[in-house]
């Protein structure tokens, strides 16, 4: 079983051509150098992925060339597998299973606002469904339902569910999941500006935006801490914070989408709903890509 899947996990984008169509090729390319640039585990097909918008077909096909890309390596693909219906997150997990993928992500079933027995029995249930390692998104301001605490802690004593992706905000709540979990237990930030703080909680790593450009600086940042190396990780943080903060100046994943682009990465633009930056925003972007 594999319980750890590293430190930093680049939640990664899904380019598009000029017809908005997926194009594989360039998540081949981007997927080799997230690897090369620090990232020790790729998540597809998550927010970041620009998921709600792509089809069963699409999320397969992505799996697998991303899991293709960086076969030569130690790199772990984790399937953004989760999503409102418990039986569709099932029969795709088990989809991206035979795949060959390494993990899966499930966001909180959002829009139906579980309460959390039946959020258990959700997780519970696609734990059983698979022999994959799991880890919990808990994102309570996209999906309008928190995991509390409690209920992340009985999770944790299901064998394969091994991690959460904590973007909550709450240090209160990531400091009780881990007086509640095992060591064996991970905790990831689901925010880049909130990653040191959560390490000094007991948090392992993050899942990244902003690994997309800085992911060596944030694994060094991380391994400084790791290391004892408390202030140098407090002043690589505080370098880092103008673009933790600014990748979200407007909703993800539109404003990294357009600084790749602009690094000449020809990832395309954005489906709808989503759209691109307004100028203001494409100043500011412009601006923020200077601090790279």
């Amino acid at each position: 079983m594999i319980n750890y899947f590293g430190k930093v996990i680049t939640a990664m984008i899904t380019p598009f051509n000029k017809n908005l169509e997926v194009n594989y090729q360039k998540a081949d390319e981007l997927a080799k150098t997230l690897v090369q640039e620090g990232s020790d585990g790729i998540v597809v097909c998550g927010t970041t992925g620009e998921s709600p918008t792509l089809t069963i077909e699409e999320k397969l096909k992505l799996f697998e060339t991303v899991k293709n890309a960086v076969s030569d390596t130690k790199a772990k693909v984790i399937a953004g597998t989760g999503s409102n219906s418990t039986v569709d997150t099932i029969k795709l997990t088990k989809e991206a299973e035979k795949i060959g993928v390494d993990g899966i992500m499930l966001v909180t079933p959002y829009y139906n606002k579980p309460p959390q027995e039946a959020l258990y029995q959700h997780f519970k249930s696609v734990a059983e469904s698979t022999e994959l390692p799991i880890m919990i998104y808990n994102v309570p301001g996209r999906t309008g339902r928190n995991i509390e605490a409690e209920t992340i802690i009985r999770l944790s004593k299901i064998d394969n569910i091994v991690a959460v992706k904590e973007a909550s905000g709450n240090l209160d709540q990531v400091s009780e999941i881990r007086k509640g979990t095992s060591d064996d237990f991970k905790i990831y930030s689901g925010d880049d500006n909130l990653t040191l703080p959560i390490l000094a909680v007991g948090g392992n790593g993050v899942v990244s935006v902003a690994s997309h450009i800085v992911g060596l600086k944030i694994k060094k940042m991380i391994d400084e801490f790791e290391e004892g190396n408390v202030v140098v990780a407090r002043n690589l943080h505080l370098e880092l914070l103008p673009i933790f903060k600014g990748i979200f100046i407007t909703t993800n994943p539109i404003p990294i989408k357009y600084i790749l682009n602009l690094l000449g990465k020809d990832v395309g633009g954005y489906r709808l709903p989503l759209y691109e930056p307004s100028d203001k925003e494409k100043k500011f972007l412009n601006d923020l890509l200077k601090l790279l």
